[in-house]
């Protein structure tokens, strides 16, 4: 065994090998010659481009940063053990138990692609979108149009003009004020409840003492205590091409991780399910800026 068979890239190449398309979600289309994932795949699922992958597998990159690490080792479905080892041949300190986790689970991810043409996004403890999937993108608007530190929906209901959130590129407002109001609190509250479990973490507690000082609503919700978690609501997306579709929202949280998986339902048979399909078939729609809440 050899320092190259070991190294950043040559343990990629294994974990990409290993991968079926099938397996993160994407059809398996005409005879392929790899084994598993192809170069630009694994490039598409992890956000970053196909030249960068060939670098990193051929050992002319060899010191990816902690969220294209984080990237990596989400589309490569790496358990935590294994995510742990792609940060320390990439120079890096694996993330901390007591800090917030980008980390999708091997588990979580096969429930994810088994999900089908359901729109699904995954949120990290603070509120920052993670991995959402085509139909999410195509019903929404593209998130990758923006920077990973601004997809994060406590700064896009609460906005403070130093740090501009953005998640969706078409409007989504709640059903109606009660709602909107229900779901502004049941954010603060389960903020409030993940910096319990998560008092150390840089990020947390910058986007907490950020908001609190520009944001006079959040500060009033926060002040008010409340622990709690989030719920589901009626929710109307206004396409820009396809119109308004009303939808269910319901949030699934899982207990080890904090990570929060939002889906998008709607009713069967219904005219909105319809629309949904068109928004699938028609794909991902050029956004402008983007703008707009979860």
């Amino acid at each position: 065994m050899t320092a190259d068979e070991t190294s950043l890239g040559a343990t990629i190449r294994l974990w990409r090998d290993r991968l079926s398309p099938a397996t993160v979600g994407l059809p398996a289309g005409r005879v392929r010659r790899a084994t598993g994932l192809r170069r630009e795949e694994l490039a598409d699922l992890a956000g970053v481009s196909v030249d960068y992958v060939v670098r990193l597998e051929q050992g002319r990159a060899t010191t990816p940063s902690a969220q294209v690490a984080a990237a990596l080792a989400r589309a490569l479905q790496l358990s935590r053990t294994e995510r742990d080892h792609l940060y320390r041949l990439a120079g890096l300190q694996p993330p901390r138990d007591d800090l917030i986790s980008d980390h999708i689970p091997p588990g979580m991810q096969r429930v994810l692609t088994r999900l089908g043409d359901r729109p699904v996004a995954v949120f990290a403890a603070d509120w920052r979108l993670l991995w959402w999937n085509r139909v999410w993108a195509a019903l929404l608007g593209d998130p990758s149009l923006t920077a990973p530190e601004q997809r994060n929906l406590v700064r896009v209901r609460f906005p403070v003009a130093s740090h501009p959130g953005r998640i969706a590129a078409w409007p989504v407002v709640a059903e109606n004020a009660e709602n909107d109001d229900a779901s502004d609190l049941a954010i603060a509250a389960d903020l409030r409840r993940a910096s319990a479990r998560y008092p150390e973490d840089p990020r947390l507690r910058d986007l907490i003492r950020q908001t609190l000082d520009g944001n006079p609503r959040f500060a009033d919700l926060w002040h008010s205590g409340a622990v709690g978690g989030h719920a589901e609501y009626r929710k109307t997306i206004h396409h820009p091409t396809i119109g308004e579709i009303v939808v269910d929202c319901d949030v699934l949280a899982d207990s080890d991780t904090d990570l929060k998986i939002v889906i998008y339902t709607t009713v069967p048979g219904s005219e909105d399910e319809t629309k949904v399909d068109l928004a699938r078939v028609a794909g991902v729609t050029a956004a402008p800026p983007l703008t707009g809440t979860e």
